[in-house]
């Protein structure tokens, strides 16, 4: 300490400064002259560097900060989440979405499952208080496609099936309005072109009848509706055993018998959740989706749930016919409506599916899949924000398989699944629609059980979205979302259906779902 004195007299005296810094420069001295300042580095860590292996490690002190996170293959960081998959703020309701352990086909942080086989984890899919199920292979075969399984024929669908399993016939459809219902007229559509991707295993629950007499069936509808009260029963065994394509016939045949148009009779003697489950379905699915779009879009405020569900797992004919339908029945541009009534990256997401250009090609490029999950990393996890439009652009091009795969390979990359990764990074609408997508391309199913189950589950039930889902899905896959819903839920869909409806909507429902 003498010593230290000593120099601070010794500066001081060859040093004048003006009056008033005398103080500043007293504490300048005493600090820098302060024993074991500046450090040299950190003390050494304990271990390190390992014995053996000086030589191709850093000294203490001057270990670099670390470039290229996260290392290939895994690593430390980030730690592997616990609750499965997704974060607070998720999609749909805040009370689980599914419930903990992942979602149905997501690959486990930190490696990739055998299939088919038992993903490990503590379960998923169960709702709160309610076991979970231990686990489900992968299916077999994933319905990319749009319609039911079907061998792919040299230059189009066989003659006269539509892309979706059914379709109109232009020259029968009725072209009269009925009220808050808009019709269904004849548009300019290819139903010939061959579909960029036709897998086999999905199976609806509604087959063409066999036998099938539409005059027949429009005479049954005729009784079932003359006189006083209606025959609910009778309609129901027609409608529920038909397909839309022979639906549609039955009701060209029935003006052509009566002069009288079968969907403003039905109108007439049905209300409520019973006529519009009975008008979807005699909607053709292309017009039907055309029209739930504008529904949601229309009037005050915005159902963007629907517009996420319908152009999020639509295959790019299927979209691109929606969009020409829109048009044509609407006299609306379905892009310029979607920009009216959304913003930001929500946006620009729907925009980009409403192109329907996605790459459709079934085959896989590993290397791809590997670059893109690095790509998907270094936009979210990787760096401090995000990089929204990197999302954007691999989730809305990829193929679906192809998005399985980068899935697989991001685990591996992130310690961490890509759903939790883009609930960590993303909120609200484009969340949604983002784990839309990545949820159609691991198990497409799955994402519709879970979305008639939330329909269901809790006070209420949404009757759009359960009689839409089904509708939709009827001559699809109901048959594989039945088999899902029972593994997630631990219940049958027909069990949860007769508990949340009742009347003849209940029975036309359930005998569309089967039990």
């Amino acid at each position: 300490m003498n010593s230290l004195l000593k120099t601070k007299t010794l500066l001081w005296k060859n040093f004048k400064c003006p009056t008033g810094q005398k103080s500043v420069l007293n504490t300048h001295i005493l600090v820098m002259s302060y024993p074991g300042y500046p450090p040299t580095g950190y003390p050494p860590f304990p271990g390190y560097p390992p014995a053996g292996q000086e030589s191709t490690f850093p000294p203490p002190g001057q270990y670099p900060y670390p470039s290229g996170f996260p290392p290939v293959g895994g690593g430390a960081y980030p730690p592997a989440p616990s609750s499965g998959y997704p974060g607070v703020g998720g999609y749909p309701a805040p009370s689980g979405y599914p419930a903990p352990g992942g979602y149905p086909g997501a690959t486990p942080p930190g490696g990739v499952p055998s299939y088919p086989g038992v993903p490990p984890g503590p379960g998923f899919g169960a709702p709160p208080g309610a076991a979970g199920f231990s686990g489900y292979p992968q299916p077999p075969s994933q319905p990319y496609g749009g319609g039911p399984a079907q061998v792919p024929l040299p230059g189009g669908f066989p003659a006269g099936q539509y892309p979706g399993g059914q379709g109109p016939y232009p020259s029968q459809i009725n072209t009269e309005s009925f009220p808050s219902y808009p019709v269904f007229s004849p548009v300019s559509l290819d139903y010939n072109t061959e579909p960029a991707a036709v897998t086999q295993g999905a199976q609806g629950t509604i087959q063409p009848a066999a036998n099938f007499d539409a005059m027949k069936d429009a005479e049954i509808l005729r009784k079932a509706m003359k006189g006083f009260g209606t025959d609910e029963q009778a309609i129901v065994n027609v409608v529920a055993n038909r397909s839309n394509d022979q639906r549609q016939k039955i009701k060209a045949a029935f003006k052509t018998m009566y002069g009288k148009d079968l969907i403003k009779d039905l109108k007439s003697e049905l209300s409520g959740n019973m006529e519009e489950l009975i008008l979807a379905l005699f909607m053709p699915p292309t017009y039907y989706d055309a029209w739930s779009l504008r529904n949601a879009m229309k009037g005050a405020g915005t159902q963007e749930r629907v517009l996420i569900e319908i152009l999020c797992t639509r295959t790019n004919q299927e979209i691109r016919e929606i969009v020409r339908c829109y048009q044509s029945e609407f006299g609306r541009d379905l892009e310029k409506d979607i920009r009216s009534d959304t913003s930001g990256h929500f946006e620009r997401l729907l925009v980009s599916m409403c192109q329907g250009n996605r790459d459709e090609n079934q085959n896989v490029n590993h290397q791809l899949a590997q670059e893109d999950a690095q790509r998907l990393y270094q936009a979210g996890e990787g760096r401090l924000g995000t990089d929204e439009s990197c999302f954007n652009m691999i989730l809305a091009t990829r193929s679906f398989p192809q998005l399985k795969a980068t899935m697989e390979a991001y685990s591996r990359v992130a310690n961490r699944d890509l759903l939790s990764s883009v609930a960590r990074e993303f909120s609200g609408n484009v969340e949604s629609g983002l784990k839309t997508i990545l949820q159609c391309a691991l198990n497409r199913p799955a994402f519709f059980a879970e979305r008639l189950y939330y329909s269901m589950k809790g006070a209420g039930t949404d009757d759009s979205t359960l009689v839409r889902t089904v509708v939709t899905r009827s001559e699809i896959d109901l048959v594989q979302i039945k088999q899902m819903f029972q593994q997630m839920y631990q219940k049958a869909l027909s069990t949860m259906i007769a508990s949340d409806t009742s009347g003849d909507y209940r029975r036309l429902l359930l005998a569309i779902v089967g039990q």
